[in-house]
């Protein structure tokens, strides 16, 4: 049987290129199938939408050759401040204080804006051989047999390789047409995405403050410059966005607070509705699915990115020694080693965020008063503080070896 390619990545976004670099990397031939035109998101213009990189996935990065050509345009987060409040009461005297400085690795996480990522693995797919791009087509139908996979693609072209991997985003047609079914719930809130100029430095410090309707993250980017990601219930998200910049910005005051002096908007402004989506299975026969294909989760620490990069190094790592064994990589006994070492973590950090949003995106005496307790004892404790700074830093578990 002849193959095209030993495997076919469905998704162009950040985490099927990273997976097809360490893929490559490893000795594969790899063809990666990208809907948009490359020049969708290789824009040079800034918008303000960023990424919080844990420093997994910081070490992710740098083994598949792509930290080098964005370092210079990182943030390194040096702490996190978690409070709890209402908008324009300030926050609660209970919050967490983690510094980088408690942990020995260096900082927990850096922001990376889009634009420099992706452009960044534009240049390192080109300069590899093994892979090949096909850009502005979308996989329209998939088959399977013992052997192999072949897809159709909407230009008509057909394809065969001996794994299909589906990074095709939280609606994935992979998914889908392998008859994987998902669980999940929406959430009631959209997220309000943008990035905002301030007068005084950020010193590198990330901000999570939580209020009734949903959390607000302030996180820093290089320079006066931060990124919003601004939660709130869905009715209000419509009204917000629906308004000008100027009385967006009047909105967003009292719920940002004056500790970085004056601010104003920078860039576009973006929504995007939060769901919790979960793939029951994540993979079948000769398919495995990777980051939002396999789990959608709230955005409330940061995680999706850094999830979905994990599972990219989990497979790369299964597939690779599995080759080396001589075995068939892709047979559904090696892709299952691939979703019993992802799946367990991934389900506990689906449930601790959506557990998280629950506890916190309420008004509830109650609740306000045992969490605010919560965060003061954790706060107090040295101990408790490093184990959620190296959790936050993606280094708990059994990390895969491009992550170490």
């Amino acid at each position: 049987m002849s193959y095209d390619t030993d495997i076919l990545i469905a998704g162009g976004g950040l985490n099927g290129p990273a997976l097809a670099l360490g893929l490559a990397q490893a000795g594969f031939d790899v063809t990666v199938v990208d809907a948009r035109p490359e020049t969708a998101r290789a824009d040079d213009n800034f918008d303000g939408r960023g990424y919080a990189l844990a420093l997994a996935s910081k070490r992710l990065l740098d083994a598949i050759g792509v930290w080098k050509h964005v370092a210079d345009n990182a943030q390194p987060m040096l702490e996190i401040k978690v409070s709890d409040g209402r908008a324009g009461e300030g926050p609660s005297p209970f919050f967490l204080h983690f510094d980088h400085g408690e942990i020995e690795e260096g900082p927990m996480g850096f922001m990376l804006e889009d634009r420099f990522l992706y452009r960044a693995f534009l240049s390192a797919m080109a300069a590899e051989d093994r892979i090949t791009r096909i850009t502005e087509d979308s996989v329209e139908s998939q088959a399977v047999d013992a052997t192999g996979a072949t897809v159709t693609l909407k230009s008509g072209k057909s394809l065969r390789a001996r794994l299909l991997v589906g990074c095709d985003g939280r609606q994935s047609g992979v998914a889908q047409r392998a008859g994987i079914k998902r669980s999940g719930w929406g959430y009631g809130q959209t997220a309000l995405v943008c990035a905002i100029a301030h007068e005084k430095p950020h010193n590198g410090i990330a901000h999570q403050f939580f209020m009734p309707p949903g959390p607000l993250a302030i996180l820093p980017l290089p320079g006066n410059m931060s990124s919003i990601v601004w939660s709130e219930t869905d009715e209000n998200a419509r009204r917000i966005h629906a308004l000008s910049d100027e009385d967006y910005m009047q909105m967003l005051r009292p719920r940002f607070g004056d500790f970085l002096g004056q601010i104003e908007l920078a860039g576009a402004r973006f929504t995007y509705p939060l769901n919790l989506t979960v793939a029951n299975q994540f993979v079948a026969e000769r398919v495995a699915l990777v980051g939002d294909a396999a789990h959608g989760m709230h955005p409330i620490a940061g995680q999706g990115l850094n999830a979905g990069l994990r599972d990219v190094a989990a497979l790369v790592q299964i597939l690779t020694e599995a080759q080396k064994r001589g075995e068939d990589f892709a047979a559904i006994n090696v892709l299952e080693r691939y979703q019993e070492w992802r799946r367990f973590d991934t389900h506990a950090l689906v449930a601790a965020t959506d557990l998280t949003n629950k506890l916190f995106s309420n008004d509830n005496p109650l609740l306000r008063l045992g969490r605010d307790i919560g965060m003061g004892l954790v706060n107090a404790s040295p101990a408790l503080r490093r184990t959620f700074m190296r959790e936050a830093a993606g280094l708990t578990g059994e990390l895969p070896e491009l992550m170490r």
